[in-house]
């Protein structure tokens, strides 16, 4: 299977992850306001690209420091926000964030690998089509994610044995965003 033999325009949705697709991922830690955010280099112009061909392009992101007391719902909404004026103010965007504040021991279906955030954006949104949806991560619950929607994935990463070991999950990859977003603009 090649991207390009997909025919994606505009009534096909894109699900992000944020944390090491959008952004810099800090190791152990949460991105608790925007001074921790840091783009990741070619993320402006790939969804200045992708914003071109994806009707829809949806943010799904995990947040358990809200769960764990680090951080507040209105702290993710001032990243949240500044995060897309920036993404807006390059010709990029981004339609609507779900995020899942529930710890990971918590087992919660809107948390990923469950699919809660994929069905009210479904809800939200009822002409998604998940078979003409892409989802976008940089972690195997990303992948997981994905297929449990019934998506097409895409696995930013050059971690080879994560790739070895959960194939299976994975139907295209990516060192970055911008790579993802330059292959399938051509």
């Amino acid at each position: 299977m090649n991207l390009n033999d997909l025919n994606i325009n505009n009534s096909w949705t894109l699900f992000l992850d944020r944390d090491g697709v959008i952004n810099n991922r800090i190791i152990d830690d949460y991105i608790k306001d925007w001074e921790d955010f840091k783009f990741i280099d070619g993320v402006l112009e790939a969804m200045q690209k992708l914003s071109l061909i994806f009707g829809r392009i949806l943010i799904v992101t995990n947040q358990q420091g809200i769960g764990k007391g680090l951080m507040t719902e209105n702290d993710l909404n001032k990243v949240h926000a500044k995060m897309i004026e920036k993404i807006t103010k390059n010709s990029g965007r981004i339609d609507k964030i779900y995020f899942s504040p529930y710890l990971e021991k918590d087992k919660n279906a809107f948390r990923k690998p469950g699919i809660g955030m994929a069905l009210q954006a479904k809800n939200d949104s009822p002409s998604i089509d998940f078979t003409k949806s892409i989802m976008v991560g940089d972690s195997i619950t990303d992948m997981q994610f994905g297929k449990n929607a019934e998506m097409l994935t895409v696995f930013i990463s050059g971690d080879s044995d994560q790739i070895i070991q959960n194939q299976k999950l994975i139907d295209f990859r990516f060192k970055d965003l911008y790579s993802f977003a330059e292959t399938i603009n051509n």
